[in-house]
C-alpha cells in the first residue's frame, strides 16, 4: 500500500529554504547590470598623455588627402568625419569613440577652447553637433569635410569655421 502520510511542517522546511535561496539567486542575477559593449564612461577614460596627443596628431596629419566617402572609415575606402576620428583613435590609442558626431558630444570631457590641445576633438554645431575634426595645434584641425572632397587641414579662425558654434572634447 502506498505511503499516504502528509509531510510534517519540519520536513517541508529544507525544501522551503532551498526554494527561497533559488528565488533570491535568480533575482540577484536579474538585477546585475547588463554586460553590453558600450563605449567607456567618461570617468573610466584616463586623460590623454602628451605622447598620445602627439600620436593622434601625427596619425591624423598623415591621412590628409584621403578621399571623402559618406560612411567611410578606412584609408582605402575613404572617410567621413566621424569615420576619420574613429580610425585615428582606434589606431593610435585603441579607444573606440562613438560612430556619430552627435554622440561624440558626450565622449570624453569638455575643454574650454582657450585650453584646447593636440589630439582633442572639435565639434561644430549647436546642441547636436553635425561635424567634427581632430585638433592638431596652431589653430588647425584635420577633418573630412564633404562629398567630392578629401581629408584636409583647416584653420578654426577661417572664414567658414569661425562662424560655427564650436566645442572641444578631450577623450
Amino acid at each position: 500500500m502506498p505511503d499516504t502520510t502528509v509531510p510534517t511542517q519540519r520536513s517541508r522546511m529544507p525544501l522551503f529554504r532551498l526554494l527561497s535561496m533559488g528565488v533570491f539567486l535568480l533575482m540577484a542575477g536579474c538585477a546585475s547590470p547588463p554586460t553590453s559593449q558600450r563605449p567607456p564612461s567618461v570617468s573610466s577614460i584616463p586623460p590623454l598623455t602628451t605622447e598620445q596627443s602627439n600620436s593622434i596628431t601625427i596619425h591624423a596629419l598623415g591621412l590628409v588627402g584621403t578621399p571623402y566617402r559618406y560612411g567611410g572609415n578606412t584609408p582605402e575606402g575613404g572617410f567621413d568625419c566621424s569615420g576619420l576620428i574613429g580610425y585615428v583613435y582606434r589606431s593610435s590609442l585603441g579607444q573606440v569613440p562613438p560612430r556619430t558626431v552627435s554622440r561624440m558630444a558626450s565622449f570624453g570631457r569638455p575643454v574650454a577652447m582657450s585650453e584646447i590641445r593636440s589630439g582633442d576633438l572639435v565639434l561644430f554645431g549647436n546642441s547636436a553637433p553635425s561635424h567634427a575634426g581632430i585638433y592638431v595645434g596652431d589653430g588647425r584641425f584635420v577633418h573630412a569635410p564633404s562629398t567630392g572632397g578629401e581629408v584636409r587641414l583647416d584653420r578654426l579662425d577661417g572664414v567658414y569655421w569661425s562662424r560655427q558654434p564650436t566645442q572641444a572634447r578631450r577623450p
